[in-house]
């Protein structure tokens, strides 16, 4: 079976774990019971060995199309053939822990009939460990077990099956009407769930399943326009987040390409505090504060109590706070479309990156603003914090998009720094917080005169990735956005222009869509080329919508950019982290960063349009 294109997937998840499934009914990525935990299916990073839980009609005139039940992370895939209509009821029930205080991963796939009569197939052949660990399959009167030393997985149906290389495939036909239920779970010792599912209670589940979607999205505030593609990326970033800590996952993949066939290949299971703070002010623009707060809780145990002048923060953590996240390649799996390495862990959790700090403290700051005001105690970690950057932040480093060559004096890590003083002095002054404001206004002030006399380039008009460069830089955008400068000041003017050329005239614009920075301008370390970074463009849209509140121009042009961008989401409006040459999802998908800039852009360009009613 050839490889899916990424944009084909639509996600599922329970807020531990998340599973891919493709548009034909194929799920090609699932890791049990955690996101950061081996894949067990993983046929995304390998057709051939990875493993898949596919059901799909046996026949070569199907069509397939997917939605999400409104309102919800439940998805329905639509199968039509000339034997008739199907459709696939695929979700994670979201309910409280059992008895024993544990959370047990389940699946459930209801298939039903609505028209005709359909013969289909049932293909679950898992590969354990990210197809490494070998296991035993066994018949049960539920259905098969799938077993190794650490995992136990139990498919429940009633469809005979037989066993076929260590899976499980199972033909039959449904008629219009009829209904079957599949269920994947996680088994313990003594688990009472070794016995099939009911359609009954399948329903059940289903119902208890839609109604927790929608009692959550019906807290978000937002009312404005492109409400639909808003409320799915609050569903989305809800769905990376760990329930039992509250961290924020980047993606739930690893390995995805940035080119198809080159090295461009990370694994995102992680929560990345920079991403996590975006994710934060995107929770907040919509009154999500409960989110906000659960990981400001997550992030607080990850920086208390540090001293000395180590770097009191990682650049990200694991999901349940660990802070080894070693890079290692499989060499076995082939990667997707043949782009290795497929890497699990990544090594930029030992990187210095001084933006997290601002981004860090730029999240504390709004959360005691519109959620919990912190207490004295967290804000002397807090203070720790600050002053530490202000010991550090004329430091080097390998800045936000996490190069691996030689570290510089990235211009948007010194444009954070002065959000960490900033926010820092704002909070202070607010809450009547004792500290040394002096010393704190003078470092603030000392990055402020840096930014402006070394970060420019008078010759292109524009402000630029590091001193004495050329090269531009697409997180420069975010200048008006923390409050920097004015969104008309000249130089963000300058910027704006000089962003949007196209790349042959040394701009990052292509197609309507941002490139992160010129390859040919910068030395990142890496071989091969990648695609646009749908965050960018967004970012673009945001800093063109607040500077058009003043200039109609600009503001009609970041209305048409945003329709155009919202124009390369999935068919179930969901973005990878990248967009290709020929509008293909590049990277980890779907990618959090993405669709936190798609609430703020559209948040903030709903509102220029609304002041000019």
């Amino acid at each position: 079976m050839a490889y899916q294109p990424i944009e084909n997937y639509a996600i599922i998840g329970d807020m531990h774990t998340v599973a891919l499934v493709a548009i034909n009914g194929s799920i090609d990525w699932l890791c049990i019971p955690f996101f950061d935990s081996p894949s067990v299916f993983g046929a995304l990073l390998d057709d051939e060995k990875g493993g898949r839980f596919q059901i799909t009609p046996r026949v070569t005139d199907v069509r397939c199309k997917q939605f999400y039940w409104p309102g919800t992370n439940v998805l329905i895939t639509r199968f039509l053939s000339s034997q008739g209509a199907a459709e696939l009821t695929d979700f994670m029930p979201v309910e409280p822990v059992n008895e024993t205080g544990l959370h047990r991963f389940r699946l459930i796939r209801r298939l039903t009939v609505v028209r005709g009569a359909i013969d289909f197939i049932l293909e679950c052949r898992p590969a354990f460990n990210y197809a490494l660990d070998p296991h035993q399959t066994e018949r049960i009167t539920a259905g098969a077990v799938f077993s190794t030393e650490k995992l136990k997985l139990l498919l429940s149906t009633d469809k005979p099956f037989e066993i076929s290389k260590n899976g499980v495939v199972s033909r039959f036909t449904l008629r219009e009407g009829d209904t079957t239920v599949f269920v994947l779970s996680q088994m313990t010792p003594g688990s009472e769930w070794a016995m099939h599912t009911s359609n009954k209670e399948a329903e059940r589940l289903f119902r208890v399943t839609v109604d927790y979607w929608r009692d959550w999205i019906a807290q978000c505030q937002y009312s404005g326009r492109w409400r639909e593609m808003v409320y799915r990326s609050a569903l989305t970033l809800k769905l990376l987040t760990f329930k039992p800590t509250g961290a924020i996952i980047a993606a739930p993949t690893t390995s995805l390409p940035e080119e198809v066939g080159g090295e461009r290949n990370w694994d995102y299971r992680f929560s990345w505090i920079r991403d996590s703070a975006f994710t934060i002010y995107a929770f907040m623009r919509l009154g999500f504060t409960e989110e906000a707060q659960r990981y400001m809780e997550f992030l607080s145990k990850v920086y208390r109590g540090f001293s000395g002048d180590k770097p009191p923060l990682q650049v990200m953590y694991g999901i349940d706070g660990k802070t080894e996240l070693k890079e290692m390649e499989l060499h076995h799996l082939e990667g997707y479309k043949g782009s290795r390495p497929v890497r699990i862990g990544n090594n930029a959790y030992k990187q210095l990156q001084l933006d997290i700090y601002g981004e860090l403290v730029d999240a504390i700051y709004l959360c005691n603003k519109y959620g919990a005001p912190i207490s004295y105690e967290e804000w002397q970690e807090v203070k720790r914090l600050i002053d530490w950057v202000c010991r550090h932040w004329q430091q080097e480093d390998e800045g936000i998009w996490e190069v691996r060559g030689r570290r510089r004096h990235f211009t948007y890590s010194k444009l954070m720094c002065w959000v960490a003083l900033d926010r820092g002095l704002r909070l202070a002054e607010k809450r009547s917080f004792p500290t040394d404001v002096s010393g704190w206004r003078k470092v603030r002030n000392e990055i402020y005169t840096y930014i402006l006399e070394k970060c420019w380039n008078p010759r292109l008009k524009s402000f630029v990735q590091y001193p004495g460069s050329d090269a531009l830089d697409a997180a420069t955008l975010l200048m008006p956005m923390v409050f920097f400068v004015s969104p008309t000041d000249p130089k963000i003017l300058g910027t704006l222009e000089a962003v949007m050329r196209p790349p042959q005239e040394g701009g990052l614009l292509a197609n309507n869509l941002l490139y992160r920075y010129n390859l040919d301008k910068t030395a990142d370390g890496l071989r091969g080329r990648e695609g646009t970074f749908n965050i960018c463009t967004f970012w673009l849209v945001e800093a063109l919508a607040r500077a058009g509140q003043f200039k109609s121009d600009l503001l009609e042009e970041a209305h048409l950019l945003f329709e155009r961008m919202l124009g390369f989401a999935n068919h179930v409006g969901l973005y990878a982290e990248q967009t290709g040459f020929s509008g293909e999802a590049l990277g980890n998908f779907p990618q959090a960063f993405t669709h936190l800039a798609l609430i703020s852009s559209a948040y903030n360009l709903d509102k220029a349009l609304g002041t000019r009613g």
